[in-house]
């Protein structure tokens, strides 16, 4: 029978199963092993995780434009929806790629796809923005109802990344929604709640020249009822921070060359 082994000048007894070394080979084993599984895990997913981040943003768009119908299938609900890239500049379309595959963060770090925005028009809080973006343009036999714009802004503790719907008067607002945020629960986290986006629908974003007129405030001043959203209790800065998104993202700096050339161009621009 063999004897355990002995510890070197120590006459401790130790398994020959709990040497280092041997220890140490389990672990490296197990890791890689480990690895393995969850590198294989992640490729096999893949596709199915990019395709369901499509249909997640095909139907956050459907759901702004209030065209959205459960149980009918969202590419089907989707061939109303023609995707366009506009240059933000000249406010024309560009064939630059595919616009659900546009990565807004990755576009607004790159110098060569985006520009820095002064401080001094920066009212969003964004520093930079893309070069292109794009648009999606809800049609109905050929006549322009609806345009979805991706927009984002600095909340309270976060860039918040959202759909604004327009009417195809490129001025009226039909919804909002967003996608991604870290607000704080309960405060700036209600820019989620159904009650509270249900109050844009029918609102006047701009004026017949393009002008900004969009107000979040506690209470509308006489003559802009139209143009005002309630301000959400007690996150004053979050409402603040969506009120500045939307204005800049309808103005000058953002797409107001894109909506300028909808108004006056009307179903031509499509």
């Amino acid at each position: 029978m063999s004897s355990p082994s002995t510890a070197s000048g120590r006459g401790i007894s130790v398994p020959s199963n709990d040497r280092p070394l041997k220890i140490l080979l389990v672990a490296v084993v197990l890791c890689l092993v480990c690895s393995v599984l969850v590198s294989t895990g992640a490729v096999l997913l893949k596709p199915i995780q990019e395709r369901n981040a499509l249909l997640r943003r095909q139907q956050q768009i459907l759901e702004v434009a209030g065209i959205y119908e459960e149980g009918v299938p969202i590419p089907e609900q989707f061939e109303r929806v023609d995707a366009r890239m506009v240059d933000l500049s000249s406010g024309e379309y560009v064939d630059t790629g595919n616009p659900l595959a546009f990565d807004i963060r990755r576009a607004s770090r790159d110098p060569d796809r985006s520009v820095a925005v002064s401080t001094g028009e920066d009212i969003a809080k964004i520093h930079r923005r893309p070069t292109e973006m794009p648009v999606f343009l809800v049609e109905q036999g050929g006549t322009l109802e609806t345009i979805v714009l991706p927009v984002h802004g600095y909340g309270l503790w976060s860039t918040m990344y959202a759909y604004v719907a327009l009417e195809s008067d490129a001025r009226t607002l039909r919804g909002i929604t967003f996608y991604s945020h870290q607000e704080t629960p309960g405060l700036g986290g209600e820019i989620d709640n159904p009650r509270w986006l249900a109050q844009w629908p029918g609102k006047v974003a701009a004026d017949p020249a393009g002008e900004v007129l969009l107000q979040i405030a506690k209470a509308a001043a006489p003559g802009d009822e139209q143009s005002h959203i309630d301000a959400i209790a007690g996150a004053t800065l979050t409402s603040r921070g969506v009120q500045q998104l939307v204005r800049y993202w309808l103005g000058e700096q953002g797409f107001g060359p894109y909506l300028a050339r909808v108004r006056e161009r009307g179903e031509d621009a499509i």
